[in-house]
Protein backbone atom coordinates (compact mmCIF):
# COMPACT_ATOMS: atom_id res chain seq x y z
CA UNK A 1 0.00 0.00 0.00
CA UNK A 2 2.73 2.54 0.71
CA UNK A 3 3.86 1.78 -3.02
CA UNK A 4 0.94 4.69 -4.19
CA UNK A 5 2.24 6.80 -1.55
CA UNK A 6 6.21 5.95 -3.00
CA UNK A 7 5.17 6.41 -6.61
CA UNK A 8 3.26 9.58 -6.25
CA UNK A 9 6.31 11.19 -4.63
CA UNK A 10 8.57 9.71 -7.35
CA UNK A 11 6.56 11.40 -9.69
CA UNK A 12 6.08 14.80 -8.23
CA UNK A 13 9.85 14.80 -7.45
CA UNK A 14 10.18 14.58 -10.80
CA UNK A 15 7.51 17.49 -11.90
CA UNK A 16 4.54 15.42 -13.00
CA UNK A 17 1.75 18.55 -13.29
CA UNK A 18 -0.92 15.72 -12.50
CA UNK A 19 -1.59 12.65 -10.11
CA UNK A 20 -4.24 10.08 -11.56
CA UNK A 21 -6.31 7.95 -9.50
CA UNK A 22 -9.01 6.25 -8.24
CA UNK A 23 -11.60 5.16 -5.18
CA UNK A 24 -10.71 1.50 -5.84
CA UNK A 25 -7.22 1.29 -6.57
CA UNK A 26 -4.95 -0.10 -4.52
CA UNK A 27 -7.46 -2.16 -2.71
CA UNK A 28 -9.43 1.06 -1.88
CA UNK A 29 -6.43 3.04 -0.18
CA UNK A 30 -5.56 4.80 -2.41
CA UNK A 31 -7.07 7.97 -1.65
CA UNK A 32 -5.96 7.64 1.95
CA UNK A 33 -2.27 6.92 1.01
CA UNK A 34 -2.47 10.21 -1.07
CA UNK A 35 -4.06 12.39 0.83
CA UNK A 36 -0.61 13.92 2.82
CA UNK A 37 1.55 13.44 -0.50
CA UNK A 38 -1.18 15.83 -2.08
CA UNK A 39 -1.01 18.41 0.70
CA UNK A 40 3.07 18.76 0.38
CA UNK A 41 2.30 19.59 -3.75
CA UNK A 42 -0.45 22.28 -3.34
CA UNK A 43 -0.17 23.12 -6.96
CA UNK A 44 -0.43 19.72 -8.67
CA UNK A 45 -3.49 18.44 -10.72
CA UNK A 46 -5.72 16.02 -9.20
CA UNK A 47 -7.71 13.19 -11.01
CA UNK A 48 -10.04 10.76 -9.56
CA UNK A 49 -12.77 8.44 -10.72
CA UNK A 50 -16.07 7.47 -10.15
CA UNK A 51 -18.08 3.74 -10.80
CA UNK A 52 -15.86 1.29 -9.60
CA UNK A 53 -15.73 0.63 -5.78
CA UNK A 54 -14.14 -2.27 -3.46
CA UNK A 55 -16.03 -4.81 -1.64
CA UNK A 56 -15.64 -2.87 2.03
CA UNK A 57 -16.66 0.27 -0.35
CA UNK A 58 -19.80 -1.46 -1.48
CA UNK A 59 -20.38 -2.82 1.85
CA UNK A 60 -20.33 0.96 2.99
CA UNK A 61 -22.81 1.84 0.56
CA UNK A 62 -25.32 -0.30 1.25
CA UNK A 63 -25.42 1.01 5.25
CA UNK A 64 -26.00 4.01 3.60
CA UNK A 65 -28.36 3.33 1.73
CA UNK A 66 -26.87 4.84 -2.04
CA UNK A 67 -27.12 1.42 -3.22
CA UNK A 68 -29.42 -1.55 -3.26
CA UNK A 69 -27.87 -4.88 -2.33
CA UNK A 70 -28.02 -5.91 -5.93
CA UNK A 71 -25.87 -3.83 -6.88
CA UNK A 72 -23.82 -3.12 -3.53
CA UNK A 73 -21.87 -6.58 -4.45
CA UNK A 74 -21.46 -5.38 -8.37
CA UNK A 75 -17.92 -3.66 -7.94
CA UNK A 76 -19.62 -0.85 -9.90
CA UNK A 77 -22.32 1.64 -10.06
CA UNK A 78 -23.08 4.85 -12.32
CA UNK A 79 -26.42 5.37 -9.96
CA UNK A 80 -26.83 9.17 -9.54
CA UNK A 81 -26.69 8.40 -5.78
CA UNK A 82 -24.05 6.57 -5.65
CA UNK A 83 -22.11 8.82 -7.86
CA UNK A 84 -22.58 11.88 -5.22
CA UNK A 85 -21.83 9.66 -2.35
CA UNK A 86 -18.25 8.16 -3.97
CA UNK A 87 -17.25 11.77 -4.95
CA UNK A 88 -18.05 13.48 -1.53
CA UNK A 89 -16.09 10.25 0.08
CA UNK A 90 -13.27 11.21 -2.61
CA UNK A 91 -13.01 14.94 -1.82
CA UNK A 92 -13.19 14.23 2.18
CA UNK A 93 -10.19 12.11 1.78
CA UNK A 94 -8.47 13.48 -1.20
CA UNK A 95 -8.69 16.85 -0.04
CA UNK A 96 -8.99 18.36 -3.15
CA UNK A 97 -10.45 17.44 -6.49
CA UNK A 98 -9.66 19.09 -9.92
CA UNK A 99 -11.60 16.57 -12.60
CA UNK A 100 -13.94 13.53 -12.15
CA UNK A 101 -13.71 10.94 -14.16
CA UNK A 102 -16.68 8.39 -14.99
CA UNK A 103 -14.84 5.69 -14.93
CA UNK A 104 -15.52 2.70 -17.87
CA UNK A 105 -19.12 3.55 -18.00
CA UNK A 106 -19.51 0.81 -20.86
CA UNK A 107 -18.89 -1.58 -17.77
CA UNK A 108 -22.04 -0.31 -16.62
CA UNK A 109 -23.83 -0.73 -19.40
CA UNK A 110 -23.68 -5.27 -19.27
CA UNK A 111 -27.55 -6.06 -19.99
CA UNK A 112 -28.55 -2.20 -20.91
CA UNK A 113 -29.23 -0.83 -24.54
CA UNK A 114 -27.41 2.10 -26.28
CA UNK A 115 -30.06 4.61 -25.15
CA UNK A 116 -29.90 3.34 -21.34
CA UNK A 117 -26.48 3.51 -21.15
CA UNK A 118 -26.29 7.07 -22.39
CA UNK A 119 -29.26 8.20 -20.23
CA UNK A 120 -26.99 6.44 -16.95
CA UNK A 121 -23.74 8.46 -18.24
CA UNK A 122 -26.23 11.96 -18.72
CA UNK A 123 -27.40 10.77 -14.76
CA UNK A 124 -23.79 10.31 -13.70
CA UNK A 125 -22.71 14.06 -15.71
CA UNK A 126 -26.03 15.64 -13.92
CA UNK A 127 -24.43 15.30 -10.50
CA UNK A 128 -21.02 16.11 -11.29
CA UNK A 129 -22.14 19.44 -12.84
CA UNK A 130 -23.83 19.92 -9.54
CA UNK A 131 -20.04 19.61 -7.56
CA UNK A 132 -18.51 21.88 -10.54
CA UNK A 133 -21.17 24.71 -10.53
CA UNK A 134 -20.47 24.48 -6.69
CA UNK A 135 -16.25 24.85 -6.94
CA UNK A 136 -16.21 21.63 -5.55
CA UNK A 137 -14.48 20.46 -8.71
CA UNK A 138 -12.95 21.49 -11.66
CA UNK A 139 -14.67 19.42 -14.04
CA UNK A 140 -15.34 16.18 -15.23
CA UNK A 141 -14.67 13.81 -17.77
CA UNK A 142 -14.85 9.87 -19.09
CA UNK A 143 -12.40 7.68 -18.57
CA UNK A 144 -12.59 4.35 -20.75
CA UNK A 145 -11.25 1.36 -21.80
CA UNK A 146 -13.12 0.23 -24.97
CA UNK A 147 -16.09 2.63 -24.64
CA UNK A 148 -14.74 4.88 -27.53
CA UNK A 149 -13.95 1.69 -29.40
CA UNK A 150 -16.66 -0.83 -29.23
CA UNK A 151 -19.52 1.72 -30.12
CA UNK A 152 -21.00 2.41 -26.62
CA UNK A 153 -20.46 6.06 -27.42
CA UNK A 154 -18.50 8.66 -28.91
CA UNK A 155 -17.03 11.76 -28.12
CA UNK A 156 -19.99 13.65 -29.90
CA UNK A 157 -22.66 11.25 -28.23
CA UNK A 158 -20.55 12.55 -24.47
CA UNK A 159 -20.35 16.43 -25.15
CA UNK A 160 -24.10 16.40 -26.52
CA UNK A 161 -24.65 14.18 -22.86
CA UNK A 162 -22.47 17.07 -21.14
CA UNK A 163 -25.07 20.00 -22.66
CA UNK A 164 -27.87 18.74 -21.88
CA UNK A 165 -26.84 17.58 -18.13
CA UNK A 166 -25.74 21.23 -17.68
CA UNK A 167 -28.98 22.26 -19.83
CA UNK A 168 -26.81 24.82 -21.82
CA UNK A 169 -23.17 24.59 -23.79
CA UNK A 170 -21.93 26.34 -20.49
CA UNK A 171 -20.33 22.64 -19.03
CA UNK A 172 -18.01 21.29 -16.94
CA UNK A 173 -17.36 17.93 -18.90
CA UNK A 174 -13.32 18.74 -19.63
CA UNK A 175 -10.82 15.38 -19.93
CA UNK A 176 -10.56 12.21 -21.81
CA UNK A 177 -9.04 9.61 -21.10
CA UNK A 178 -8.34 6.53 -23.19
CA UNK A 179 -5.60 3.77 -23.45
CA UNK A 180 -2.99 4.94 -26.32
CA UNK A 181 0.30 2.34 -26.57
CA UNK A 182 1.57 0.72 -29.51
CA UNK A 183 -0.60 -2.51 -28.65
CA UNK A 184 -4.14 -0.44 -28.54
CA UNK A 185 -2.98 1.74 -31.33
CA UNK A 186 -6.08 2.48 -33.31
CA UNK A 187 -6.28 6.27 -31.83
CA UNK A 188 -2.94 6.61 -33.09
CA UNK A 189 -3.79 5.71 -36.41
CA UNK A 190 -6.54 7.56 -36.43
CA UNK A 191 -5.27 10.69 -34.84
CA UNK A 192 -2.13 10.73 -37.47
CA UNK A 193 -5.35 10.45 -40.34
CA UNK A 194 -6.47 13.66 -38.64
CA UNK A 195 -9.55 12.04 -37.17
CA UNK A 196 -10.65 9.77 -33.95
CA UNK A 197 -11.49 10.23 -30.64
CA UNK A 198 -8.42 12.37 -29.37
CA UNK A 199 -9.07 15.21 -32.30
CA UNK A 200 -12.50 15.29 -31.65
CA UNK A 201 -11.87 15.90 -27.80
CA UNK A 202 -9.08 17.97 -28.56
CA UNK A 203 -11.44 20.23 -31.50
CA UNK A 204 -14.09 20.09 -28.45
CA UNK A 205 -11.42 21.82 -25.82
CA UNK A 206 -11.13 18.53 -23.45
CA UNK A 207 -7.75 17.93 -21.50
CA UNK A 208 -6.93 14.28 -23.33
CA UNK A 209 -5.27 11.38 -20.96
CA UNK A 210 -3.53 8.28 -22.46
CA UNK A 211 -3.84 5.82 -20.41
CA UNK A 212 -1.97 2.02 -20.11
CA UNK A 213 1.50 3.17 -22.76
CA UNK A 214 2.97 0.00 -21.57
CA UNK A 215 -0.29 -1.83 -21.47
CA UNK A 216 0.20 -3.21 -18.18
CA UNK A 217 4.26 -3.99 -19.02
CA UNK A 218 2.66 -6.45 -21.68
CA UNK A 219 3.66 -4.43 -24.23
CA UNK A 220 7.79 -3.96 -22.86
CA UNK A 221 8.33 -7.66 -24.04
CA UNK A 222 7.50 -7.08 -27.81
CA UNK A 223 9.55 -3.96 -27.70
CA UNK A 224 12.07 -6.04 -29.62
CA UNK A 225 15.80 -3.59 -30.15
CA UNK A 226 15.09 -2.88 -33.61
CA UNK A 227 11.73 -1.45 -32.99
CA UNK A 228 13.05 1.24 -30.11
CA UNK A 229 15.90 1.69 -32.56
CA UNK A 230 13.03 2.74 -35.28
CA UNK A 231 11.81 5.03 -32.31
CA UNK A 232 14.65 6.63 -31.59
CA UNK A 233 17.76 4.90 -30.99
CA UNK A 234 19.69 4.87 -27.47
CA UNK A 235 16.19 4.52 -25.85
CA UNK A 236 15.05 1.73 -22.85
CA UNK A 237 12.53 0.11 -23.98
CA UNK A 238 9.82 1.68 -21.85
CA UNK A 239 11.24 5.08 -22.60
CA UNK A 240 10.68 3.96 -26.16
CA UNK A 241 7.02 2.55 -25.74
CA UNK A 242 6.04 6.19 -23.93
CA UNK A 243 7.91 8.35 -26.49
CA UNK A 244 5.55 6.82 -29.50
CA UNK A 245 2.32 7.01 -27.05
CA UNK A 246 3.26 10.49 -26.02
CA UNK A 247 3.93 11.79 -29.58
CA UNK A 248 0.30 11.00 -30.51
CA UNK A 249 -0.95 14.14 -31.80
CA UNK A 250 -3.96 15.80 -29.59
CA UNK A 251 -2.67 14.03 -26.90
CA UNK A 252 -2.31 16.52 -23.44
CA UNK A 253 -1.43 13.76 -20.85
CA UNK A 254 0.84 10.38 -20.69
CA UNK A 255 -0.04 8.31 -17.44
CA UNK A 256 1.78 6.14 -16.40
CA UNK A 257 4.25 5.30 -13.12
CA UNK A 258 7.72 4.62 -12.57
CA UNK A 259 9.42 3.07 -9.60
CA UNK A 260 12.39 5.43 -9.23
CA UNK A 261 13.71 8.87 -10.16
CA UNK A 262 15.73 7.28 -12.93
CA UNK A 263 13.16 5.82 -14.42
CA UNK A 264 10.99 9.32 -14.51
CA UNK A 265 13.90 10.75 -15.54
CA UNK A 266 14.60 8.73 -18.15
CA UNK A 267 10.76 9.00 -19.43
CA UNK A 268 10.78 12.29 -19.26
CA UNK A 269 13.95 13.44 -21.09
CA UNK A 270 12.39 10.95 -24.43
CA UNK A 271 9.12 12.84 -24.11
CA UNK A 272 10.74 16.11 -24.07
CA UNK A 273 11.32 15.28 -28.16
CA UNK A 274 8.35 14.26 -29.34
CA UNK A 275 8.59 11.94 -32.77
CA UNK A 276 7.73 13.77 -35.41
CA UNK A 277 4.11 12.95 -37.04
CA UNK A 278 6.11 11.61 -40.44
CA UNK A 279 8.07 9.39 -37.63
CA UNK A 280 5.32 8.19 -35.88
CA UNK A 281 3.86 6.74 -38.88
CA UNK A 282 6.66 5.37 -39.85
CA UNK A 283 6.39 2.89 -36.69
CA UNK A 284 2.77 2.46 -36.71
CA UNK A 285 3.09 1.21 -40.26
CA UNK A 286 6.01 -0.91 -39.26
CA UNK A 287 3.60 -2.56 -36.75
CA UNK A 288 0.75 -2.90 -39.30
CA UNK A 289 3.19 -4.91 -41.66
CA UNK A 290 4.04 -7.34 -39.07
Amino acid sequence: MRAVSRAARTALAAGSPWVDTAPNYAHGQAHEELHPVLREHPTVRVATKTGFFTGDQGCAALDAGVLPRKEAFARHSLQSGFVRWQTERSLAALGRVDLVFVHNPEHHGHGLDHAALLWRVREAFAVLEGFAHAGRIGGYGVATWSGLTSGAFSVPELLVLARQAAGSSEHHFTGLQMPVSLIMDAPITKALNGGGPLVQAKDAGLITFGSAPLHGGELLGAMAPELVNLIRPGLSAAAAALLAAGSCPGLDVVLTSASTREHWDDAAKALAAPLTAQELRKVTDELAGE
